[in-house]
């Protein structure tokens, strides 16, 4: 028997081991099969080679639990070890510079696991003692017992072990007695090792009998030793591929496609990434890919191993060149790592680029349900973006589908501006913008349905990539203005009749809730609407996104701002103005000549003042006589104004046109057109 001190020259390495995975605690299960495992494959290894003339035996993982003794024990038929074998790899801790590790770690020792050999420790978290049974493969050894209590303290003596391999049992601690309940177990054994390359035993199959679940006398293998991802893709069938996603994901529609990774070089990488259907809400989980080691499960937090966007894809990856270490700031900072999430990326764009040049009509038929996906990885990878702008696709509002090449060779000849300028113009919605959209076609114009989750952030990403292209929304201007031609036509309008008809409008137009109209004249044509309501492109723009992010509520909590223009070669309109300058056209233009007087006082007299470097006089009175007249101008015109339904109906027509007629002046629009008519 020999006592002796676990190489490690200080006494706080347990306390540290304890606590460093506290909130990640059962990760000791995963250590503790997967170093069971590797002893496995290290004998069937030496056999291959000779090494080891011996029986191989039944080669499997055993984790049993004895709830009375308060223990689960870790048993496999590997290479075992002998005394020699204990003091190097467990009694040493398999690292050197013990002081500069604790004093470096002591605070931050979440790297600790992987990156420093320190797996079986993990044991130290759930257990107050914890004892190795092990005979070593070679010739001529004999049995080791080797004990600890969770101190740098342990006792080292030979036992009788009569079967290779070794086993660990831990005596599990007050604080972690869950780990004593089969339950408990097989769902830590199915997230940690349900793919690993030994049969792992735990417990019996059940089933059901006499009204409750009862074990069976046959093993419960929990893990399947051949996943589909370890196959070559000639040897496997759809059915397979999709076996196996709703093994992984239980109670999903079938995906769409998936990508089967296969490398060798600069890295080993295997895998099967699955495109799901995404749902309309936009739902970004990061728990849909699992990431493996050598068939190991590390992770589904896969940030730095994936790129953002293919959080959207559900799946495994699997590598040996991926450390397998429970910390994600270390995977993430891991050279390897970052190669192998630009190899995905470059993979993932090669497939999509060969499913459209293959099977364009197919891809066409998917892309309503991946242009999510596509959109999410454009805004967000550059290099994805140069790889995706080959099988990027617009759908205009017939369903048609074009490339961004052969979208702009469609239009570049009727859609330029007078500034040479190509416009794209899009809907977000076809059924509440189709007159927009019929406008604008009746115009010999193509119309794109942007109705997707992203295209507010597309719209931007398009105008900055797509040189010399604006796109404008159907509705943010009257068709005649969405692609200028020529510059803007005159009212044809006085300034005196402009200030009274935009009073005469404006007070006519009911009260919208977080709405307000900025009213304008512009000489348009004679079949055109008489008036139209659009919205400013930029500010839409803000408020959509603001939509989306929290960060620009400024933009969202802004009222929305309307453009309500009035079409002055229209006969109604044309009318209107006529019959406003017979009825009231006298007393208005006497208001006004008198505010314009009074206007010309207060600035001549501030004007003079300046010039002798006086203070400003006092004009109280003449600005006071100004506020008035207004308030008579406005009484007068809106008075006239409420006593003409056309001019009513003209506005009641421009908000229903646009969505914005509702609740009572909806009610009263139709009332006053079954009179009209």
């Amino acid at each position: 028997m020999a006592n002796g001190k676990i190489g490690v020259t200080t006494e706080n390495i347990f306390p540290v081991i304890k606590k460093f995975l506290y909130s990640d605690h059962e990760i000791f299960l995963r250590e503790l099969v997967s170093n069971a495992v590797d002893a496995t494959q290290k004998i069937r290894t030496l056999a291959s080679f000779g090494d080891f003339k011996g029986e191989l035996g039944t080669l499997d993982v055993h984790v049993d639990i004895d709830k009375e003794k308060g223990t689960l024990t870790v048993t496999d038929r590997g290479i075992g070890m002998d005394a020699d074998d204990v003091d190097k790899y467990i009694n040493q801790i398999a690292f050197s510079g013990a002081e500069e590790f604790l004093q470096k770690y002591k605070d931050t020792a979440n790297n600790i696991i992987g990156h420093f050999g320190l797996g079986f420790y993990s044991a130290f978290m759930v257990s107050k003692k914890v004892e190795i049974r092990s005979l070593s493969y070679k010739e001529g050894a004999k049995g080791v017992l080797w004990t600890c209590d969770g101190s740098p303290e342990y006792t080292m003596e030979e036992c009788d072990k009569s079967d290779r391999g070794t086993s660990i049992t831990l005596y599990i601690d007050d604080e972690s007695k869950e780990f004593l309940e089969q339950a408990r177990i097989d769902t830590l054994l199915k997230k940690y090792c349900r793919f690993l390359p030994v049969p792992v035993i735990s417990g019996k199959k059940q089933e059901w009998k006499d009204g409750k679940m009862t074990d069976t006398d046959e093993d419960n293998v929990v893990n399947a030793t051949e996943p589909l991802w370890t196959k070559k893709p000639a040897d496997l069938t759809d059915e397979d591929y999709l076996k196996f996603y709703h093994e992984l994901m239980p109670g999903q529609d079938d995906p769409m496609f998936w990508i089967h990774l296969n490398v060798d070089y600069p890295f080993t990488l295997t895998g099967i990434l699955y495109f799901p259907k995404i749902k309309n809400e936009f739902d970004v989980r990061k728990d849909r890919i699992q990431l493996y080691s050598n068939q190991v499960y590390v992770t589904d937090q896969v940030e730095g191993v994936v790129p953002e966007f293919m959080t959207l894809m559900q799946g495994v990856i699997d590598s040996p060149d991926i450390p397998l270490n429970v910390s994600r700031s270390y995977l993430q900072a891991d050279t390897a790592v970052k190669k192998i999430s630009g190899y995905i990326s470059k993979k993932v764009a090669e497939k999509l680029d060969s499913m459209f040049k293959t099977d364009r009509k197919s891809f066409e038929e998917k892309w309503d349900d991946i242009k999510v996906f596509i959109e999410y990885g454009m805004l967000t990878d550059e290099k994805f973006f140069e790889s995706a702008k080959k099988f990027y696709l617009l759908k205009d509002v017939n369903g048609k589908y074009f490339t961004l090449e052969e979208y702009h060779t469609l239009v570049e000849g009727e859609q330029k501006d007078k500034d040479g300028r190509l416009v794209y113009l899009y809907a977000t919605d076809k059924t509440a913008q189709y007159s927009y959209i019929q406008a604008a076609e009746d115009k010999g114009y193509s119309v794109l349905l942007l109705d997707g989750q992203l295209e507010p952030h597309m719209v931007g990403l398009l105008e900055q990539k797509l040189d010399g292209v604006s796109l404008v929304r159907v509705d943010s201007d009257t068709p005649e203005r969405l692609i200028r031609k020529t510059d803007e036509k005159a009212s044809g309008l006085s300034a005196d009749q402009t200030e009274v008809m935009t009073i005469l409008f404006k007070s006519q137009i009911p009260d919208v809730d977080k709405a307000q109209f900025m009213v304008g004249f512009e000489a348009i044509s004679a079949d055109a609407a008489p008036a139209t309501i659009t919205q400013n492109e930029f500010m839409r723009r803000m408020k959509d996104m603001a939509a989306m992010q929290p960060g620009m509520s400024f933009y969202g909590d802004m009222p929305a701002s309307y453009a309500f223009t009035v079409n002055t070669d229209q006969p109604a309109v044309k009318s209107i103005v006529e019959e406003t300058e017979k009825a009231i056209g006298a007393k208005t233009s006497d208001i006004l000549k008198q505010i314009a007087a009074l206007n010309d006082e207060i600035s001549t007299a501030s004007k003079e003042a300046q010039e002798k470097k006086e203070s400003a006089p006092d004009m109280k009175e003449q600005n006071d006589k100004v506020a008035a007249l207004r308030a008579d101008l406005d009484k007068e015109v809106s008075a006239y104004a409420a006593g003409l339904p056309k001019v009513k109906q003209i506005i009641d027509l421009a908000l229903l046109q646009s969505g914005l007629l509702k609740g009572a002046a909806l009610s009263e629009f139709i009332k006053r057109t079954a009179k009209l008519l």
